[in-house]
């Protein structure tokens, strides 16, 4: 198997990023609660910044998917927060360590990162 290089996982991980845009603004559709709305309005915010700051290493002009999206919101619709937001927040908490291979060679990443960490918060805490 080829080992991907780290343009591949930019890219990858911007795609991601783009992804996770369209998910965040389609569970905000779906919250009662206004802040909880607003957290993931911002979150989304945050994953459009993050795609636009990977775009600028990688020159990939990538779409959204929005296959996650609709996953997501099937699944928050069958079981809620409980069932849905434990996993995003371990992915979003994990994409901090994926990130960090590259905080030397690519400095706006650690803002990336950081942000990650934060949003893993966010959905623990909207859970409670």
């Amino acid at each position: 198997m080829k080992k991907k290089t780290d343009l591949d996982v930019l890219i990858s991980s911007q795609q991601t990023e783009l992804d996770a845009v369209l998910l965040y603004k389609e569970l905000a559709k779906l919250m009662d609660n206004e802040e909880d709305r607003k957290t993931l309005l911002s979150m989304a915010a945050d994953e459009g910044r993050h795609a636009s700051i990977l775009k600028e290493y990688t020159g990939a002009p990538l779409k959204p998917n929005d296959t996650l999206a609709k996953a997501a919101a099937a699944l928050y619709k069958l079981g809620g927060k409980k069932l849905l937001f434990p996993f995003m927040s371990e992915f979003e908490i994990k994409s901090f360590f994926s990130y960090k291979k590259f905080f030397v060679d690519y400095p706006e990443i650690t803002r990336i990162a950081s942000d990650e960490i934060r949003h893993g918060h966010l959905l623990s805490n909207m859970m409670k």
